[in-house]
């Protein structure tokens, strides 16, 4: 799927679905906060979510105090309703559309957290792109969550990329250190179960 054929189908999805309509929602994305917390970091670290969409991290992150939030994702429609939902507290973050993979920063990031946007890379082209673009803009960490060999084959009707621990790590390790990886059942809006893989990295 090109780029704009995937950017169409994110912006159907985000349109004609509401988060209790889509698997991925979760109410309160413990895992990750836990993960970012885990580093240590002061309050000013530079923060970017990867396939933020409309989840519900960047509020958390705001209630706890971050000031220095970026969300990306292909969808504007997606960010339309995180900062629609944000109210004013939406102009404390930055706001990024694009495909990850055209993603060109003008800034390096402390932490950089993507829950389940690198398992939609499925060619080796846009995967060493992804890993480009991390190696050339994280300044600290990385957290990653994909679906595990456990968890789902396909999302939103598209094709993913399953990973275990050694998959993840053996794709990153040559600028980052792995420092923890953990595996998660997530309940989506209906009921189901999806398995995921997070692991955390720390810049070389």
């Amino acid at each position: 799927m090109n780029s704009s054929d995937n950017k169409n189908h994110w912006e159907n999805v985000y349109e004609t679905k509401n988060p209790d309509q889509v698997s991925w929602t979760q109410k309160k994305p413990q895992t990750s906060l836990d993960f970012i917390n885990s580093f240590g970091l002061g309050k000013e670290a530079k923060i970017i979510d990867i396939g933020g969409g409309d989840s519900n991290l960047v509020d958390f992150l705001l209630k706890e105090g971050y000031e220095n939030i970026t969300v990306l994702d292909i969808s504007v429609k997606a960010l339309e309703k995180a900062k629609k939902r944000l109210g004013d507290n939406a102009d404390k973050v930055k706001w990024i559309a694009t495909d990850i993979i055209a993603f060109e920063p003008t800034e390096t990031y402390d932490i950089w957290h993507d829950r389940a946007a690198f398992h939609f890379l499925t060619t080796p082209e846009q995967v060493s792109k992804y890993i480009d673009i991390a190696r050339k803009n994280i300044a600290g960490f990385m957290v990653l969550g994909t679906f595990s060999k456990n968890g789902p084959t396909k999302c939103s009707g598209l094709d993913i990329q399953q990973y275990d621990e050694e998959s993840l790590s053996e794709n990153f390790n040559e600028s980052f250190e792995k420092i923890e990886c953990i595996t998660e059942d997530h309940t989506t809006p209906f009921e189901t179960t999806q398995n995921f893989i997070f692991c955390s990295f720390k810049k070389h």
